[in-house]
């Protein structure tokens, strides 16, 4: 689900492929970190026919953290009605999860680059992931590349 920099223990991207169809995929990646409060990465969106990427969105470490969602979710494997929200401070990501039967959880990614700019686009994907080992995995991950990387300082 990661890539790592050879020769370096730093994550330099996420990806997350759905079991479904691995072509579709949402990527974090180009991480750089202007404060030690903030992280800046981008975003990328990929499914047939779709190719969206929002640049600099801002992670803050006193932010509602994504990190701290994915491993809510990853506790909570047996399932849940409904479903759970969770959104960036600048409301530029947005991803949803949902429990379907078999121990899955689908993720929609929206990217929605400052609402009022950049034409007002937005794009979505959907992985489908296991609800509990890929699920840690992927909360593992993103904490990494979000929080424990420091080379990055810009």
């Amino acid at each position: 689900m990661s890539t790592h920099d050879v020769g370096r223990n730093e994550l330099t991207e996420v990806v997350v492929r759905s079991q479904d169809n691995p072509v579709v995929r949402v990527r974090f990646c180009d991480r750089w970190r202007p404060e030690e409060d903030c992280v800046h990465y981008a975003i990328e969106a990929c499914a047939p026919g779709l190719h969206a990427r929002v640049d600099e969105v801002v992670a803050w470490t006193w932010d509602a953290d994504l990190v701290t969602f994915l491993e809510e979710l990853a506790r909570d494997f047996r399932g849940w009605d409904g479903q759970r929200v969770w959104q960036n401070n600048d409301h530029d990501v947005t991803l949803r999860a949902v429990f379907r039967s078999g121990g899955h959880i689908g993720l929609t990614w929206t990217l929605r680059p400052w609402p009022t700019a950049a034409g007002g686009w937005e794009g979505s994907v959907t992985t489908w992931l296991e609800a509990g080992e890929q699920m840690s995995v992927l909360a593992a991950d993103l904490r990494h590349f979000l929080h424990e990387n420091r080379s990055d300082r810009g």
